[in-house]
């Protein structure tokens, strides 16, 4: 726990300078201690730890996006695509098997499959999807997913990103406010709105239950 703590310390440093929205990167620290920490984030991530998947989000949110702005060629759809990739990595990391493959290009190509599918889901429909089509396995989980994200796409994007970071990523309001450059009283404000305006667009689409497995099932 101690490692734990320590490792998430120095990551969440970077957060707390305050940075508005994500600086793309290109650099990543593969050093072998490095390499143990985001391991046991993994193993820990896998066990449903959110403080993990939070570290790993904090850890590798810029170079995500640097490499999906290079493929969408939008700053601010590169962002949604980036929210998206963390959103669906709570559903999908099971899968990820070190046996060779670094946690990191495994993690690019999950963001280049989302980038490519944020493409073709422009070309064939005009307005802008926060969360991507995913894969689910019942028709009741795909009606839901599609309810969320048309819910979802009628939030202003402030609302929308916070709603995202504090209920998908699990971020608190300290940390939404150091990553978007607002006060944490304006970040509570912005949660307090998007889940009421939320919620309203789920009633309208006849979803209203899907506000209450949305925290856990918003990339599905």
């Amino acid at each position: 726990m101690a490692v734990r703590m320590t490792l998430l310390d120095r990551t969440h440093g970077r957060v707390r300078r305050g940075r508005t929205g994500f600086h793309p990167s290109t650099t990543v620290d593969d050093s072998p201690e490095a390499a143990v920490q985001v391991k046991r984030a993994i193993a820990r991530a896998k066990e449903g730890d959110r403080e993990a998947l939070r570290f790993l989000y904090i850890k590798y949110s810029d170079n995500v996006y640097g490499y999906v702005r290079s493929i969408v060629r939008d700053e601010h759809e590169a962002e949604d695509v980036t929210q998206h990739v963390f959103a669906k990595l709570i559903t999908v990391l099971h899968k990820y098997d070190d046996r060779g493959v670094p946690f990191f290009a495994w993690l690019l190509r999950l963001a280049r499959n989302a980038a490519i599918d944020h493409l073709r889901s422009q070309r064939s429909t005009p307005c802008e999807q926060v969360v991507a089509p995913g894969t689910p396995s019942h028709e009741h989980g795909d009606d839901r997913a599609r309810s969320l994200r048309t819910a979802l796409a009628t939030l202003p994007d402030e609302q929308r990103d916070v709603v995202i970071l504090r209920h998908v990523v699990g971020l608190t309001p300290v940390e939404i406010a150091a990553r978007m450059g607002r006060t944490e009283s304006s970040i509570h404000g912005l949660h307090h709105r998007g889940r009421r305006s939320l919620q309203q667009a789920l009633i309208e689409l006849d979803a209203a239950p899907a506000t209450m497995t949305m925290t856990e099932r918003a990339a599905c």
